[in-house]
């Protein structure tokens, strides 16, 4: 059974290298579950020597029992039994996979549907595995269906997997090989470990002493090591991207990642890198929108599929018409030219101010005509520089407070709600709106909720998706990052039967110089609310300043209505006919507002953060190495300091030199076990030996590892009597330095063959006078060596290492099935004859 158990935990372990790609851990016991029947039933077939097909055959029958108990068990009998019913279940939840996966990048939610797949192809490796290496015999190839399981992390994420699950994988592969060679070796007979030993004479049997799992172990740390010591000179990319949409024909697709949980990332970075940079014809920030989300499932805001068509190709005419605009809606030309940094990766959709009307660029990049969103199959995003037209939309206060309702199709597409969300959201969305007249009105209200008067605070700290994060959000702990306020306020909208979506992207970033420089700091996420008339109006209920997000700017046309301002205030709002947007062209103050906002950034010629120069990350790299190089000479410096509190302690519990009451030598009682000095007659009795044992033994191993570090180090047939007297004549030490040397010495060896300690004397002043009187007898660099790289501490590390070996070799003692009890049979003493020997005997 040692076999198929060593398949299923190998399977196990490479299968942890799957973890990037979910968004939470309801894939792992799903996984685990599978791989828990999977070898109980493997386990079961070799224990009672059954036939090797039956092995995989009883596997498939028992993952599809098992799956069928989680996902269909209502269409089942007993809840385990398939039937027709159950087997349409099952095929409808792959099919809800199939569809996740194709709108989804890592790390993707796990629904249901990916929940099956994920299991299932667990599933389906565990049994590669056990027949490859049980049924068949073969442990090296069972390596390939593991490799096969461990490449889809690889070739999906941009991200490299972690080096522990690395390691666990590595470690289940090399577990499964051990297992078998065991399980060969075995039946040849009981087998004998070769371990290291320090008395031996044997030459090179620390060579011999090596085996296979060693060098296996060796080449796991060196290919971990080895990467880890080599830079990287690619950023993070800007946003993943996996499978995906099909768009368009020829195979060609691109994906649309888990926007939000980049999102995230990007915020949370330390380095706040240069990701684009543009200038405006009205010089003016604006938003630059990447990705539209319309589809709440109940724990975030996912987008549909998107459509491109060859006639949708943005270099061959305009945009599509913008939906909702109506051509009487007040609105200003605007010009952009963004220039995108060479240094993301895999960048497929194009960050663009909304609404556009005309983008310039070179490349088969097409547009989606309900979103507007700029996609390419073929081509990347990374150093492009391309012109927007667009539309600076300014609507009537009048024209949004009277807007007619939105068409069926919007209504029935963007005001969709999951079931199951806490109705207090929805109370709570009535009682913020309450005395609005009109949907655009409830909408001000709601930004104004979240910005000012619902007492919010901007947090990256705060995590977490579905309806219990979001009711915690609204109604507890009120803090989160600018995701979580976009999703809160365009699910309280569709509440309200307000269509809304939500945009994520870029703020308007920074000015620098003569152009807005948006870095990944600025990645922000806001919703877009549906007004007849004027289409999708941005809205920002994210928090700016104070702790916010300084980048975050609410739009005019959702501000109150306010007075003309004097020429010299530079505003421009219109009651009549409606304000620009916060930055308007006519408004310096407006046009400032970053710079208000965020005191840290602004005109003054501020150089946009690239990230840490190479020279940094080098010299870093050469710091790290130096602090592991000095990983000895600290181990080191703590023994020292952990045995001369030893030698303190001693002296100070009581003096070595024991004083009887009755003619204390220097005036002082032996001090009790806390340290004060106690009366004659009511101080406890103190063993010496209790505290001088381990101030010998202290002094005598700081003494050896002096000696180590020095190159002194002692013969392993010397006496400590013998060392001190060959050290005292070898290194003609003075009279001092050879008493310490011989006080220390006698201690030990009577600690060593009397055990009495009592009579040795203090030994903290003799140890210091013996390192110095030793470490003046070499030379400079010898010195250096053993304050920076002491040899008894490297010796100890390794000595460390090697056990870590032995304990690992000692795993193969280690017996799967118990020991068979011996069978005593009772011999009949009887009186030996001629026909009847005695028991026992031969004839």
């Amino acid at each position: 059974m040692r076999l198929p158990i060593s398949a299923g935990l190998a399977t196990g372990a490479v299968s942890l290298t799957l973890y990037p790609l979910f968004a939470d851990g309801a894939w792992f016991w799903a996984g685990l579950s599978v791989l828990l029947v999977t070898t109980f039933v493997a386990s079961a077939v070799t224990r009672f020597t059954l036939p090797d097909w039956l092995a995989p055959v009883g596997m498939i029958v028992g993952i599809w029992l098992y799956l069928t108990f989680v996902y269909a068990r209502d269409d089942a009998w007993w809840a385990v039994i398939p039937t027709k019913d159950s087997v349409l279940t099952l095929a409808t939840v792959l099919a809800e996979g199939f569809d996740d996966i194709q709108q989804y990048a890592a790390p993707v939610p796990t629904s249901p549907g990916i929940t099956l797949l994920t299991a299932g192809g667990i599933g389906m490796i565990a049994i590669l595995v056990d027949l490859f290496a049980v049924r068949v015999r073969r442990a090296a190839l069972a390596g390939l269906p593991m490799l096969a399981l461990f490449t889809v992390p690889a070739a999906v994420l941009n991200e490299p997997i972690g080096w522990p699950a690395f390691v666990l994988g590595a470690f289940g592969y090399v577990g499964l090989l051990v297992a078998d060679g065991r399980e060969r070796v075995s039946h040849w007979g009981r087998a004998v470990l070769v371990r290291r030993s320090k008395t031996t004479t044997t030459a090179d049997a620390g060579k011999l002493a090596l085996s296979g799992k060693r060098v296996g172990v060796t080449a796991i740390a060196l290919s971990i090591a080895i990467p880890a010591l080599i830079p990287t000179l690619t950023p993070d990319p800007l946003f993943g991207f996996g499978v995906g949409n099909g768009l368009g024909s020829g195979g060609n697709n691109v994906g649309i990642p888990d926007a939000v949980a980049k999102l995230s990332g990007q915020l949370t970075q330390p380095v706040n890198a240069t990701v684009m940079s543009y200038t405006s014809a009205d010089d003016q920030p604006r938003y630059l929108r990447i990705y539209s989300l319309d589809v709440f499932d109940g724990r975030q805001f996912k987008p549909s599929s998107l459509k491109g068509r060859p006639e949708d190709k943005v270099d061959e005419g305009p945009m599509p018409p913008v939906p909702g605009l109506s051509p009487v809606t007040p609105s200003g030309r605007t010009e952009t030219t963004v220039q995108i940094s060479d240094e993301i990766e895999e960048l497929r959709f194009l960050p663009l101010p909304y609404p556009a009307t005309q983008v310039e660029v070179d490349g088969d990049w097409r547009a989606d005509q309900t979103t507007l969103m700029v996609f390419s199959t073929k081509d990347e995003a990374a150093g492009l520089e391309y012109k927007v037209t667009g539309l600076d939309l300014r609507p009537n206060y009048d024209a949004l407070d009277n807007a007619p309702a939105p068409p069926v199709e919007v209504q029935s597409r963007f005001l969709a709600l999951p079931r199951g969300l806490d109705p207090r959201i929805q109370d709570l969305a009535y009682q913020v709106t309450e005395g609005a007249s009109s949907a655009y009105q409830q909408a001000v209200q709601l930004q104004e909720w979240f910005t000012k008067t619902g007492k919010f605070a901007y947090s990256l700290r705060a995590r977490g998706s579905g309806n219990e994060a979001l009711a915690d959000f609204l109604l507890n702990s009120r803090a989160g990052y600018c995701e979580q306020f976009a999703s809160a306020m365009a699910v309280m909208a569709r509440m309200l039967g307000i269509p809304s979506r939500v945009s994520i992207g870029y703020t308007g970033g920074s000015k620098i110089e003569d152009r807005w420089v948006v870095r990944t700091h600025d990645a922000h996420a806001w919703p877009e609310l549906y007004f007849e008339g004027a289409g999708w109006l941005r809205f920002e209920p994210t928090p700016a300043g104070g702790g916010g997000q300084a980048t975050a700017r609410v739009p005019q046309y959702t501000l109150p209505v306010t007075p003309t301002a004097s020429p010299s205030a530079g505003a421009t709002a219109n009651p009549s006919t409606g304000a620009t947007d916060a930055g308007g062209p006519d408004s310096e103050a407006a046009r400032n507002i970053r710079e208000l906002e965020d005191p840290f950034t602004g005109t003054s010629g501020l150089a946009a953060d690239q990230g840490l120069p190479l020279i940094v990350k080098i010299l870093i790299g050469v710091g790290i190495a130096l602090l592991l190089s000095l990983v000895p000479a600290l181990l080191r410096l703590w023994l020292w300091l952990w045995r001369r509190r030893i030698l303190t302690r001693a002296v100070g519990f009581g003096s070595i030199e024991v004083s009887t009451p009755e003619e204390p030598e220097s005036g002082e009682w032996v001090r009790d076990e806390i340290g004060s000095a106690a009366d004659p007659d009511d101080r406890p009795a103190v063993d010496p030996a209790k505290f001088t044992a381990p101030a010998v033994e202290a002094a005598w191993a700081e003494l050896c590892d002096t000696l180590t570090d020095l190159g002194m180090a002692r013969q392993t047939s010397e006496t400590p009597r013998a060392l001190g007297r060959r050290l005292t004549e070898r290194y003609e030490l003075d009279r001092e330095a050879a008493a310490a040397i011989a006080k220390i010495s006698s201690a030990e060896e009577r600690l060593r063959y009397a055990r009495d300690p009592a009579g040795a004397g203090p030994l903290v002043s003799d140890l210091r006078t013996a390192r110095s009187a030793l470490a003046a007898t070499v030379s400079w660099q010898r010195r250096l060596g053993a304050l920076l790289t002491p040899v008894s501490a490297l010796l100890r590390l390794k000595a460390v290492g090697e056990g870590l070996l032995d304990g690992f070799d000692r795993l193969e003692g280690i017996g799967w099935r118990p020991r068979r009890k011996a069978r005593v049979r009772k011999i009949e003493q009887t009186e030996p004859t001629a026909d009847r020997p005695l028991a026992g005997t031969r004839r």
